[in-house]
């Protein structure tokens, strides 16, 4: 396995990233954090090492430059600009591309919360590059037109008790016209903080996310809609 800090050219900035690429990886997944946070969120890291394990490579990189995140914490300026995160992404997807480590693997994206909205709208831009998508109590509807454009097949997981999240997840799954799952963690607030609710998160990404590195996923296969229980709010965080 291969672990190595990078720099990510996008559109004038350049952003830091950690890419690991365990021994004959099948596929990689990019990260988008949520709002107000970077690579190094927690939550994502731990996601990503479960990937790794797996077999899959992971690249998490920060969305915003560190004067933009200056900025962004002082005006919230730059976190619900979704044009300018999924810039930032179909970027770090060209790079992907182009990097010896990872030229020929397939591309997955992985965004929680305002992350998962540029990663939806990344892959309505990337249709022939983006493999899958999974989102962490994020905010699809933050897509907008760009949700009828996905083609990836998408999982949108949702805590039980981020009720006005899951709302928001129920409704743009109504929207997809591509494979799609909602997974409702039952008991999960919006930072999966709950006991054994971050390691479920982890382990249907990484069975979605190897089902697709597998080709398992075909124009109609999947649920067109999840299932659970309604419940709890919240908007942003990693």
């Amino acid at each position: 396995m291969t672990s190595d800090a990078v720099r990510i050219p996008a559109d004038g900035a350049t952003l830091a990233g950690d890419l690991v690429v365990p021994a004959s990886a099948g596929a990689v997944v990019l990260f988008a954090h949520g709002s107000g946070s970077s690579r190094l969120s927690p939550r994502n890291r731990a996601v990503a090492t479960a990937l790794q394990r797996s077999g899959l490579a992971t690249l998490l990189m920060d969305l915003l430059t560190e004067q933009e995140e200056e900025v962004d914490a002082l005006t919230a300026g730059h976190r619900f600009d979704i044009a300018l995160l999924s810039g930032r992404l179909t970027a770090a997807i060209d790079w992907l591309g182009g990097h010896p480590g990872t030229a020929d693997l397939p591309v997955h994206l992985f965004g929680a919360s305002t992350g998962a909205a540029a990663a939806l709208t990344a892959a309505a831009e990337k249709p022939d590059q983006v493999r899958s998508v999974v989102s962490r109590g994020g905010r699809p509807d933050l897509a907008d037109d760009a949700l009828d454009r996905v083609r990836a097949p998408v999982l949108l997981i949702v805590g039980g008790e981020d009720r006005e999240v899951l709302r928001l997840n129920r409704a743009a799954a109504d929207r997809l016209q591509a494979p799609h799952e909602v997974h409702v963690v039952p008991g999960a607030t919006h930072l999966f903080e709950e006991p054994g609710a971050l390691e479920e998160v982890a382990e249907v990404a990484c069975r979605w996310f190897l089902r697709a590195a597998a080709s398992g996923f075909g124009p109609g296969s999947g649920p067109r809609s999840g299932s659970g229980p309604d419940s709890g709010p919240s908007a942003n965080g990693a």
